[in-house]
């Protein structure tokens, strides 16, 4: 199996959004842009947040088995994928490919 390294690219935020809908919290999200992960075998790495896990473990998952090209053509390295977590208030954008 391929390894997949998994690159945290971009955060936004939805000030809006945060102030119309969530509570106040005081921990968010650990990730930092510029973080990098190494996904081996296809699971999940070490201090990887899980809800981010499970947004990407498919691209991850297929990655690693050596498929790729997602949506016929979308992304420019076929053996890649740009996806986001699932926290609508903060999104991370995580680049993955394999390595």
């Amino acid at each position: 199996m391929n390894k997949v390294r998994i690159t945290a690219i971009r955060q936004t935020v939805y000030e809006d959004l945060m102030a119309q809908y969530e509570n106040p919290i005081e921990h968010t999200c650990d990730v930092s842009v510029g973080q990098q992960w190494i996904s081996v075998d296809g699971q999940r790495p070490a201090g990887l947040c899980p809800s981010a896990w499970e947004s990407m473990r498919p691209f991850v998952e297929s990655l690693a088995r050596g498929e790729g090209n997602f949506f016929d053509g979308w992304m420019q390295n076929p053996m890649s994928a740009m996806i986001s977590c699932n926290d609508g208030f903060r999104p991370f954008s995580f680049y993955i490919e394999t390595v």
